[in-house]
């Protein structure tokens, strides 16, 4: 599977975004690595907030907005950092 290919499937799903971390273990590629530390970031974040009355359904839909642009740059084959907080999530998650 391509990097271009990975990182559209990680975006589909939880059990996605764990087969693209799989596959991207046993050979590291660049735009899938990416989008991997973008997406889980992006996950937390949803899962955090939604617990949250009122604000957090707020937060959410904005979380669920930024996944939408990821999916649309990572179709497009380009790195597109989530506004906000992407550069956080790629330096908290550089390990992926």
């Amino acid at each position: 599977m391509d990097d271009k290919t990975k990182a559209i499937v990680a975006h589909i799903t939880i059990i996605g975004w764990i087969i693209s971390l799989v596959l991207n273990s046993q050979e590291k590629e660049e735009l899938t690595s990416f989008y991997l530390r973008q997406l889980l970031g992006l996950f937390l974040t949803g899962l955090v907030f939604s617990f949250i009355p009122y604000v957090g359904w707020i937060i959410s839909i904005v979380v669920f907005i930024f996944w939408i642009l990821s999916l649309v740059a990572s179709i497009q084959g380009e790195k597109q950092v989530t506004p906000v907080v992407g550069d956080y999530f790629q330096e908290w998650f550089k390990g992926l």
